[in-house]
């Protein structure tokens, strides 16, 4: 399976999802610069985390502006699966792909550790290879991972069953509303996140509790998949 990530100055998780898109899939993922216009036919596109453009007016906002997030549109546009962490988040967020913004932490300080997320909506493509309220670990590296949105769109992501991980057992580290830790479109295509599952997908890692998304969302389950 084919998969693309996107590449911007100050991202700094690129390699991390590269490695995690090699083991799983067989086969190393296409990059995509930030100048580029046209993405190639791929399964599963990424926007992987970091400090895209040093965070400068707001996390994500100029990266969410540049060539090759247009190209990101309209692949999602036309139903190829789209995956933000962390910075890919709040750049979907910025580009209008998802709903809602991500702010400051609570906390106002940057936090590096592990989480648990409750799978809350078991049926979206990425969420196929969990149980419904599995609760699984994830790393978290964020300062701006405060997830928000007004009422009526509150109401309407969680009406819809966009939420597809919250933070479990007391472990919200950002101050984010309803424990909102991950949400996809009403399309159910587009996937963004705060916490890194690719930091998560073997052995080494300490455990594979990511694992799951990645070949769900790359199609891979029940294919036989990559050692």
């Amino acid at each position: 399976m084919k998969s693309a990530v996107v590449l911007l100055p100050g991202l700094n998780r690129d390699r991390d999802m590269i490695a995690a898109l090699t083991k799983i899939s067989g086969q190393a993922p296409v990059t995509v610069w930030q100048t580029e216009t046209v993405i190639p036919d791929v399964d599963l596109i990424v926007v992987p985390g970091g400090f895209s453009y040093g965070d400068y007016l707001r996390c994500g906002a100029i990266a969410a502006r540049s060539p090759v997030m247009r190209a990101v549109a309209e692949k999602a546009s036309a139903g190829v699966p789209v995956l933000g962490v962390c910075n890919g988040f709040q750049i979907l967020c910025e580009a209008g792909l998802l709903p809602g913004a991500l702010m400051r932490n609570t906390t106002l300080k940057f936090v590096c550790r592990e989480v648990k997320l409750k799978v809350t909506n078991a049926g979206t493509r990425f969420t196929a290879g969990y149980a419904q309220d599995q609760v699984i670990r994830c790393p978290v590296a964020h300062h701006d991972g405060n997830y928000f949105a007004d009422a009526s769109t509150l109401d309407r992501v969680e009406g819809e069953g966009q939420v597809v991980f919250r933070y479990a057992e007391g472990t919200n580290p950002n101050g984010a509303i309803n424990d909102i830790a991950g949400i996809v479109n009403d399309r159910g295509n587009v996937l963004g996140m705060m916490p890194h599952p690719e930091n998560l997908i073997e052995p080494e890692h300490g455990g594979s509790d990511g694992r799951p998304l990645f070949e769900g969302a790359l199609g891979l389950l029940g294919r036989g998949l990559a050692a």
